[in-house]
């Protein structure tokens, strides 16, 4: 939402509903039907509904493992026609999976893996990823028809086409939920614009802008990922300033 979404469906497990719904003022939730182990069950009908209306989604934060996930995603990227975030155990699913998949969806795909998600994806060693990392993920992106995010000291953006290096981000970021701010910030911002690599590459430099910023008030050793969500104002700001500066 800090990222410019006017509206937000947070869809959970059902057991966690009373949980976490204290914690959302600004959004709505869609609670499905779960299991013993608090993983939702695939249910083609509560999926519909679940997505009906929707502008963008992100998949794969929190999830942990579980059949019925891989089932989930393969009906969302055989039925739908959206943009999709794929993080987190939505990458690690995704990587058992065919990756064909991806190259018949009607669903726009961005992936955002670090490098130990994407050398499962790829199926290539992280040190020869990192020889040539931008070939790399070019290839793969081309190959594979998606928007991929790769993160890093310089974060690759490409669509196999078009590349951008984000060079934006702090040591501070390196907490428990960074991703998830970064696939909220993206998320967020296809709610209003459409699935390019530029719109991607400015969703990671404003998150990494905030990061930075945040570490400015909190220091490296004290932020934490929420921190970075606070300071989107500040850094929409800055970046506002510095156009208008240029202007």
């Amino acid at each position: 939402m800090r990222a410019g979404c006017g509206v937000v469906r947070v869809i959970v497990p059902k057991s966690i509903e009373v949980g976490i719904t204290p914690y959302l003022l600004e959004q709505t939730i869609f609670p499905m039907e779960d299991d013993e182990k608090q993983k939702m069950k695939f249910n083609t009908k509560e999926i519909d509904t679940a997505l009906e209306n929707l502008k963008a989604i992100a998949i794969g934060m929190g999830w942990g493992k579980g059949k019925d996930y891989e089932k989930i995603l393969e009906y969302i990227l055989q039925t739908k026609e959206i943009p999709c975030i794929i993080d987190a155990d939505g990458l690690n699913i995704l990587s058992q999976m065919d990756l064909k998949i991806l190259q018949n969806t009607k669903c726009k795909i961005v992936l955002t893996p670090h490098l130990k998600e994407f050398e499962r994806l790829s199926k290539i060693p992280i040190k020869i990823i990192e020889e040539n990392p931008v070939k790399i993920a070019q290839a793969f992106a081309s190959k594979y028809h998606v928007i991929l995010l790769l993160k890093g000291s310089t974060t690759i953006v490409t669509d196999g086409i078009t590349t951008y290096f984000i060079k934006r981000g702090c040591p501070g970021m390196a907490t428990a939920g960074s991703g998830d701010v970064l696939s909220g910030v993206l998320v967020g911002m296809l709610g209003y614009h459409k699935p390019t690599p530029q719109i991607i590459a400015a969703g990671s430099y404003l998150a990494g802008m905030a990061g930075e910023l945040a570490q400015e008030k909190y220091t490296d050793i004290s932020m934490k990922a929420s921190d970075t969500i606070e300071m989107f104002p500040v850094a929409i700001k800055n970046i506002r300033n510095a156009e208008n500066l240029e202007q």
